[in-house]
């Protein structure tokens, strides 16, 4: 089905009234993109759409701003847009802006004590977080995810760095709650978190490795972009370049069709080519 004649469809019924039909209709549309989206085995099939994509999603959440799982979708696919494929500096701001501001919104509609949380004091932002169940991973790792993909965008920016604990604090949760959510992938967040400096100014890659491995356990090793992230963060800054090596042929010869993981997967071998080209100047 056209994402115009989806539109039409939805229009038609807002008119007609059959609020609780529209919003099952347009949950499952915007559940339908992310699918299709991250299932793409095409990279350059998914920029060249991500426009409409994107557009697409804005349109549905102006109908329905407080839509939490429309928000969700939109921070997710704005998220993932622009880490794959923005590498302009001003832009990356903007778009990692966009997926922050949809899952500030979320937050705020899920309880309105959880409005403008990121910039709550640490200590009222912790017990926030502490407060939230089960039932409230998939928005509180959505949230994680857009919170330190805008971080990334702003590097430069010392208050933007200051606020990665409390992504940290966030991913922990995630983990304490459900670590297997989103193929474990908090746990992809904590190891790169404790491998970002090196050791002697306070990196911590032992407990990196310790979260790559549980990462790569958790998704059967179907997760590429984990062992990418295991090779590039923690044997590179331990100099190990046989593990180096090893992770990333292994990515190389996996088949990167997996359910939820299959462009991602296709972004981590292209990564994957690159670092082992790369390798000799390294070590």
């Amino acid at each position: 089905m056209r994402p115009i004649y989806l539109l039409s469809l939805i229009t038609l019924l807002l008119l007609s009234g059959c609020s609780s039909v529209v919003t099952k209709v347009t949950n499952q549309l915007s559940n339908n993109l992310s699918n299709a989206i991250i299932n793409n085995d095409d990279p350059e099939t998914v920029e060249s759409g991500s426009a409409s994509y994107l557009l697409l999603i804005d349109s549905l959440i102006a109908g329905d701003p407080q839509n939490e799982s429309l928000l969700l979708a939109g921070s997710q696919l704005y998220g993932a847009f622009t880490s794959a494929f923005v590498k302009e500096s001003e832009r990356a701001k903007r778009l990692a802006h966009k997926a922050r501001d949809y899952t500030d919104r979320a937050l705020c509609a899920h309880d309105s004590k959880l409005c403008n949380l990121l910039d709550k004091p640490f200590d009222d932002f912790t017990a926030a977080i502490g407060t939230l169940k089960v039932g409230d991973v998939p928005l509180l790792y959505a949230s994680g995810s857009a919170w330190a993909g805008w971080i990334r965008a702003n590097s430069s920016d010392w208050t933007a760095i200051a606020n990665l604990a409390k992504v940290k604090v966030v991913m922990e949760k995630v983990v304490s709650l459900d670590e297997t959510y989103s193929h474990g992938e908090a746990h992809l967040y904590l190891g790169v978190f404790a491998t970002l400096l090196p050791p002697a100014l306070g990196g911590k890659p032992e407990e990196g490795r310790v979260h790559f491995e549980r990462a790569i356990e958790l998704s059967a090793g179907r997760d590429l972009m984990a062992k990418v992230e295991y090779a590039r963060r923690y044997a590179r800054i331990t100099y190990d370049r046989p593990l180096h090596d090893r992770l990333l042929q292994e990515v190389l010869d996996a088949d990167a069709v997996a359910p939820g993981l299959t462009l991602s997967n296709v972004l981590a071998q292209r990564q994957a080519r690159e670092l082992l080209a790369s390798a000799e100047r390294y070590f």
